[in-house]
């Protein structure tokens, strides 16, 4: 397979391969069912930047018989760097098998991601489940960052290329691998089938958090601006009922119609700049305070935030787009009131009573 993929592939940057496995990890004080990734560390040349370790080091997992976990693993399981595990699993003959291995690495948590996975080197994992020594999980592309936005055009090629080349390739299905673990069991077809997916295939879980997330926010979004919609046309509606008799001064004393509709707007305008922008101050020092205070999250929160702990963002750009935007819904939402405003007859404003 990596020698069709150095054929056909010329837009890639390098490629790994990882094993994948599921088992139950048993310490002295406590067991956890977690994904096994078998890695070979020294060929993985991104690996080391997307982790920050804690205690021990990642070239030791270089050595057999070893294991890297995350933090919040180590808490539960009760262990440090230099204890030993136990990972028992089934093997595809149907037994279940064990292997002992030691802990030379903790990383920090890295929140989903990092939730049910721990890396052992991939010789481990081979052991474990009996396999074959060119036997491998799932092989890694990783593409030029000029190609990234070819990667779907990529994939299909990918896929053409391999069923000519004599492999049984399965449908497309933009899902991640463990989503499809139940419809390919109940395919009548055996042997076995290569699966291609691109890196938005195996994230699409997360991808449809983050989009009703994000469905959440708009609705949260309109809510606000309706209120402020309200907001804004009660008050320009009580300054008018409360200034017309000076609105009808300043009309009999020449002011035009225009004028008197920019008088208000300008008001609303202004209102809605200043209130904004004093907002926007207060949210992002209430963000910068709240991510100051490192405040720890549960294994729960992890699962929507992706982080073990608080961690808002703040975009500048977002923040002056909003500021944008609702000063001129309050300006729109003052043009109604302001145009009646404009309207008055001189004579019926200055006899207006209450």
């Amino acid at each position: 397979i990596e020698d069709v993929v150095r054929r056909e592939v010329p837009e890639m940057d390098f490629m790994v391969q990882r094993g994948r496995g599921w088992a139950k990890v048993v310490s002295d004080t406590g067991s956890e069912q977690l994904g096994v990734n078998g890695i070979d560390v020294r060929h993985e040349p991104k690996f080391a930047s997307v982790l920050q370790i804690v205690s021990g080091k990642l070239d030791d997992l270089a050595e057999p018989g070893t294991a890297l976990i995350f933090d919040n693993q180590a808490e539960k399981l009760g262990v440090k760097v230099g204890d030993a595990l136990t990972y028992s699993a089934p093997t595809t003959r149907g037994t279940n098998n064990t292997i002992d291995v030691r802990v030379v690495a903790i990383a920090k948590s890295l929140g989903l991601l990092s939730s049910w996975s721990t890396f052992v080197p991939i010789e481990t994992l081979r052991t474990l489940y009996q396999l074959r020594p060119d036997a491998t999980g799932v092989v890694q592309i990783m593409l030029k960052p000029a190609a990234v936005d070819q990667v779907n055009e990529i994939a299909a090629r990918l896929r053409t290329t391999l069923e000519k080349s004599g492999y049984r390739v399965m449908d497309a299905d933009p899902r991640a691998f463990w989503m499809k673990f139940q419809s390919v069991s109940r395919e009548d077809w055996t042997g076995q089938k290569l699966d291609v997916t691109t890196w938005e295939d195996e994230i699409s879980f997360i991808t449809w958090t983050l989009k009703a997330l994000q469905g959440l926010t708009f609705v949260l979004i309109t809510i606000l601006l309706g209120i402020v919609v309200v907001g804004i046309m009660n008050t320009m509606w009580i300054a008018i009922r409360e200034r017309t008799r000076e609105i009808g001064t300043l009309r009999a004393i020449g002011m035009q119609r225009g004028a008197v509709l920019w008088m208000f707007l300008l008001e609303s305008l202004m209102l809605g700049l200043f209130g904004t922008i004093v907002g926007a101050i207060a949210g992002f020092a209430i963000a910068a305070a709240l991510n100051g205070a490192h405040i720890h999250v549960g294994t729960g929160a992890q699962f929507i935030l992706m982080s073990d702990h608080v961690k808002l963002a703040v975009h500048g750009g977002l923040l002056v787009f909003a500021v944008v935007l609702i000063t001129i819904i309050t300006g729109l939402a003052a043009l109604y009131p302001s145009l009646r405003a404009a309207r008055l007859s001189p004579v019926v404003a200055m006899s207006h009573f209450g």
